[in-house]
């Protein structure tokens, strides 16, 4: 019983105290959960040999049908951890996954509620129904002005007393309709939009689109279109009419991965600053500048290069920015089983939420799926090789196999469900609840 030794010199050092019972504690109030950046789990969660056979797998069939391995990147994370990775950080051209990068750059310019305003105003006097002079429309570069804006433009237009306008339709500053970036020729599609009379197919389709009894306009704008500097206009016009508000930008960016638009991409890149700014706002969330090479924001052409790590990185720290405002990934891109767009003939698991890419020797495919077992999922697949079909259907089986060895989500977490959808109420294109009236042409002395 040597031990006993210390503990009676111990106890005679600090003497005799009087019995105290133990403090009870709560384990109500102690998190003992294991956080997700313990070294322990970290270490758990990135090892997954199953995992790391299927990617390797993958690899050999591609390389058994020709494509060379070391021009494929891949990167599969569970939540912020790896758990099977080829060539991840090899730079390649990633065609439309590049709008993933934008995306980013556009949340941290401008916010996902942002809204881009159209003005419209008049020169002359409004008397009558008619306006003797000019309708102007000021533009704010809206990635997203179509058909549908056009139309209930005109709507309110009319509803505000105006059936006729003598002169022309002065368009300043950057309007854009149609994904036509040529103002003149955005001015044309609009004057077309206000006046039924003209329309065509293309028209009359996305009329039906609106709600049913919605108007169909008869605005009659009898001089031709015209661009003009925005400076004398602004000073000589007599007053503004309508501001008319785009849909939130969440919902454009939406729209714009279901249907890989590239030019509202464009269009979007270069309100967030260009290609360069794009990538400086890529590196400063923990992209390596070696994994990122822009010269546009849609991706076309194939000098837009990112690594699969660097698009994981990318789409997180869109997840990152998202959950404040209560959104998250799968609001702002297709998500399979809801949207088509790019995912037709894609069988990828039901409520992926990805972005696809391609060009002529380029298929790409990135995103996140939920498991039962490993949660959600984060991917990134940068396939070059000439075979667009092949690399699609063997991109769809490795997300299969993963899938199957995880388990389908028996449930869809919160932190992948889509609750953001695109032309859904209330983000409905040609909502006349967005067309503000500013003044109305009946206060007006004539």
């Amino acid at each position: 019983m040597n031990w006993l030794l210390p503990l009676a010199f111990i106890s005679a050092l600090i003497g005799p105290r009087p019995w105290q019972p133990l403090t009870s504690t709560n384990f109500a109030t102690v998190d003992i959960r294991p956080t997700w950046d313990s070294p322990w789990l970290q270490q758990r969660l990135a090892s997954d040999p199953a995992a790391e056979k299927i990617l390797n797998d993958y690899v050999a069939g591609l390389s058994g049908l020709g494509f060379s391995a070391s021009q494929q990147s891949v990167a599969v994370d569970v939540g912020r951890y790896p758990v099977a990775r080829h060539q991840e950080s090899r730079r390649l051209p990633a065609a439309s996954l590049t709008k993933v990068a934008t995306t980013l750059a556009a949340l941290e310019t401008y916010g996902v509620d942002h809204q881009f305003e159209t003005f419209v105003g008049w020169r002359g006097t409004i008397a009558n129904g008619t306006l003797q002079g000019d309708l102007i429309v000021k533009g704010a570069y809206d990635p997203l002005f179509v058909w549908e804006e056009g139309i209930t433009l005109g709507n309110t237009l009319q509803q505000l007393g105006i059936q006729r306008v003598t002169g022309r339709l002065l368009v300043i500053d950057r309007f854009v309709m149609n994904f036509n970036t040529d103002p003149l020729a955005s001015g044309e599609l609009l004057k077309q939009a206000m006046n039924s009379a003209t329309w065509g197919g293309a028209v009359e389709k996305q009329y039906a689109t609106l709600p049913s009894g919605t108007p169909k306009p008869t605005l009659q704008i009898q001089g031709p279109v015209q661009v003009v500097s925005a400076a004398p206009t602004i000073d000589q016009a007599s007053g503004w009419l309508i501001r008319h508000k785009s849909l939130p930008l969440a919902v454009i960016l939406k729209a714009m991965n279901i249907y890989s638009n590239n030019v509202m991409a464009e269009m979007i890149s270069n309100l967030a600053g260009g290609p360069a700014n794009v990538m400086k706002i890529a590196e400063q969330i923990g992209v390596k500048p070696g994994e990122i090479s822009l010269i546009n924001g849609s991706g076309l052409g194939e000098d837009n290069q990112l690594s699969a790590r660097a698009v994981i990185i990318l789409m997180q720290g869109i997840q990152d920015r998202l959950q404040t405002k209560n959104l998250n990934f799968a609001d702002l891109f297709p998500v399979s089983g809801t949207d088509t767009g790019t995912l037709i003939d894609r069988t990828i698991p039901v409520n992926a939420s990805v972005k696809t890419g391609s060009l002529a020797v380029v298929s790409a495919l990135a995103g996140a799926f939920p498991t039962e077992q490993k949660g959600i999922v984060w991917f990134a697949i940068i396939n070059y090789g000439d075979g667009l079909i092949t690399l699609r259907s063997r991109q769809d089986r490795l997300l299969a196999a993963l899938e199957q060895q995880w388990g389908k989500a028996s449930q869809l977490p919160t932190q992948i469900k889509a609750t953001l959808q695109f032309n859904k109420d209330p983000y409905r294109l040609g909502d006349t609840k967005r067309n503000e009236i500013i003044q109305s042409p009946g206060a007006q002395s004539q």
